[in-house]
């Protein structure tokens, strides 16, 4: 059985992140970021015992506003979740690390990458190109507050921070090796966006998964658990 434990982890203003460490004996550990509204329950515990049964430490955690971390959603965004990330990492102290983002995850991955330089990254049906939020854009823009996901509000506040972001600007500053996963009936963050991202990514493998959604079936899980550990090692 794989050995568990779970940390509360400190943030400014007496906030907390919920994260739970997988353990294993080695020195390589990898850190999974989950997506927009989500949490690191389901597949992420799956993901995490796979990576032990690998040979590395794993660490899944909530984004503030998510799960069992504190705060409130309407007032998280991609800053925020780059620093959850960060303080996640500094807590644990590892020498070397890997990152793995899924969908929002997956940005939150790529625009940390250039200051965090983990030694690679693995992306799941990542959000790139800013454009992919245009229609939720719309809906704050026409309503003022907007609900993709019950419960997990966005208003204004959150595209004025969004709009410092630009993937074109970060991928040059992308230096590592990236693996990326995507379905090819992916209607909720569309394929072809992370085939156009992958011809400015300098070292990059894409697997285009056939008639995969944005969330994976379990085959497909597996599959992508199976090659994402052999390229890892």
């Amino acid at each position: 059985m794989v050995k568990t434990e779970k940390h509360v982890i400190e943030f400014e203003n007496s906030q907390e992140i919920s994260a739970v460490h997988h353990k294993t004996s080695s020195d390589r550990w990898v850190f999974f970021c989950h997506g927009f509204g989500s949490n690191k329950k389901g597949s992420y515990e799956e993901r995490c015992e796979a990576a032990v049964e690998n040979g590395w430490n794993a660490v899944r955690f909530d984004f503030r506003g998510n799960g069992e971390s504190s705060g409130e959603f309407i007032n998280q965004n991609l800053t925020k979740k780059i620093e959850d990330l960060k303080a996640v990492i500094d807590f644990f102290e590892p020498e070397n690390y890997v990152l793995f983002g899924n969908s929002f995850g997956g940005k939150t991955v790529l625009h940390s990458t250039p200051d965090l330089n983990p030694e690679k990254i693995v992306l799941k049906a990542p959000v790139t190109y800013n454009s992919i939020m245009d229609k939720y854009r719309a809906a704050v823009k026409n309503k003022g507050v907007f609900e993709h996901i019950s419960g997990k509000p966005i208003d204004s506040s959150f595209f004025e921070d969004f709009d410092q972001y630009s993937f074109e600007e970060t991928a040059e500053k992308i230096d590592v090796p990236v693996l990326l996963f995507h379905g090819s009936a992916d209607t909720t963050v569309h394929p072809e966006q992370s085939l156009e991202a992958g011809k400015i990514l300098d070292d990059i493998a894409i697997w285009k998964l056939k008639d995969e959604k944005h969330s994976f079936s379990e085959e497909a899980e597996k599959k992508m658990r199976k090659q994402t550990f052999n390229w890892l090692n």
